[in-house]
């Protein structure tokens, strides 16, 4: 474990990603600034000042990619093309001038593991036109008696099967997430080489847009176990044979070729990064601690500058006591590498807001236990206030993994209650143009 000290008595330079504060704009419902109803990138751009007083040194935007917007922006049609309803690649790059005087780094969501159906590369795939044929995981139906059934049992983070049928094509693809997000094979060498750092493809591209650097989104994902086997059963209790967790997912995360993926990935950032401009490489996997712990690579051969440690968003509650909490911190630094670089976060957008989740007595707490430890801050947008999770209606629900769980089950996995709109001030649409 590094710590602040020990890099002074060394005499340690820290790099800029060690000593910012990076704050998640979730852009849909940051700043609406045109009354459509959507956040968007001028409204970030006019709020630069409010986040650089934060003490902010570093945004992370989620997805502003073009996309038909089913998991909202998670679905992306195109890797190089701002969706219409942020705005423009104008506005994008106005915003990135105006970071800059500011001070302030800008991160985007690179999100590998799939594309939205709707990606030309998809559309090519189901027609099997070269060399899009195999750019996605296809496979034959397993017929029994006669009646067609999945290759196997694996099952979706929203629910249900993993495996949706294509008629035109003839066979099954895989989507871990919504139907309408294939997952791209990466056992192809194209698409290797499609989705690694060179030449012409997509995070050089937006590196010479002059990004400093990406959130890596489920990155355990992208690779499958090539015996796609039946997963086991988990025996949680109280889980049904069509949820995520009914499965212990052995073969369809954390695969032994997702670590040296990441390596490859750093390594050519390293390559890419000025003296004194790193670019920057973090990511996200809900996995057990051994398992992040592999997504730093070793010393010789680095992986993620950090993976996040979703310890005390995941394993502390208003309920925990002082000694749990301190033995879950001391569980992470137990366990990181000597090389490894600490971050903490409380609050995201895919999770109960902390607020809601700790309770106004104890938000100001947690939000100073998260800055005052070793390591890097990433905040959520709206945590800094104290926003709470808004109360969502069935009927208002937008959020796909909700949808899939529908009406009786929708209130325990939606994701719209923390995505509701930023509380700028007490006017009405608490300052938003919509």
């Amino acid at each position: 474990m590094i710590l602040f000290s020990e890099c002074a008595k060394k005499k340690i330079k820290l790099d800029w990603w060690q000593t910012e504060v990076i704050y998640q704009i979730y852009p849909r419902s940051f700043k609406d600034s045109n009354a459509d109803g959507i956040g968007d990138l001028r409204g970030i751009r006019e709020k630069l000042s409010y986040i650089k007083n934060l003490g902010v040194g570093a945004i992370w935007l989620s997805p502003i990619y073009s996309s038909p917007m089913v998991d909202f922006g998670y679905d992306i049609s195109n890797y190089r093309e701002i969706d219409p309803i942020f705005g423009s690649m104008e506005d994008f790059e106005d915003l990135l001038k105006s970071a800059r005087k500011h001070g302030i780094k800008v991160l985007l969501d690179f999100v590998p593991n799939h594309t939205s159906s709707q990606h030309e590369w998809f559309i090519k795939s189901i027609k099997k036109i070269p060399p899009y044929t195999d750019y996605y995981v296809w496979k034959d139906a397993k017929y029994i008696n006669g009646i067609r059934h999945p290759p196997n049992n694996w099952l979706s983070a929203f629910g249900k099967s993993a495996w949706q049928w294509n008629k035109e094509r003839g066979q099954y693809y895989l989507h871990q997430f919504s139907i309408e997000q294939p997952d791209l094979d990466y056992r192809n060498p194209v698409v290797y080489e499609e989705m690694k750092l060179k030449g012409k493809n997509i995070i050089i591209y937006w590196l010479d847009k002059g990004v400093d650097g990406f959130r890596i989104d489920a990155i355990n994902f992208i690779y499958e176990n090539i015996s796609y086997l039946d997963e086991p059963r988990s025996y949680a209790p109280l889980v049904g044979p069509e949820e995520y967790e009914y499965l212990n997912h052995i073969y369809s995360q954390n695969q032994p070729e997702t670590y040296k993926l990441t390596v490859d990935w750093r390594s050519v950032l390293n390559k890419y990064s000025k003296k004194g401009s790193t670019r920057f490489m973090m990511s996200e996997a809900y996995a057990s601690i051994d398992t992040v712990m592999k997504f730093y690579g070793t010393r010789r051969k680095p992986g993620s500058h950090f993976p996040f440690n979703f310890l005390l968003l995941d394993d502390i509650n208003a309920e925990c006591n002082a000694s749990f909490i301190h033995d879950t911190i001391e569980k992470w630094y137990k366990k990181l590498p000597k090389y490894g670089w600490s971050n903490w976060v409380i609050g995201n957008h895919d999770n109960s807001r902390p607020a809601s989740r700790f309770g106004h007595y104890l938000i100001d707490g947690m939000h100073m236990l998260q800055m005052l430890l070793p390591g890097t801050a990433v905040v959520y947008n709206g945590d800094e206030l104290g926003m709470e999770d808004t109360f969502i209606r069935w009927d208002q629900t937008v959020d796909p993994r909700a949808l899939y769980a529908g009406p009786l089950r929708y209130k325990f996995v939606t994701r719209d209650p923390e995505r509701s709109p930023f509380q700028w001030d007490d006017t009405e649409n608490a300052g938003n143009l919509f």
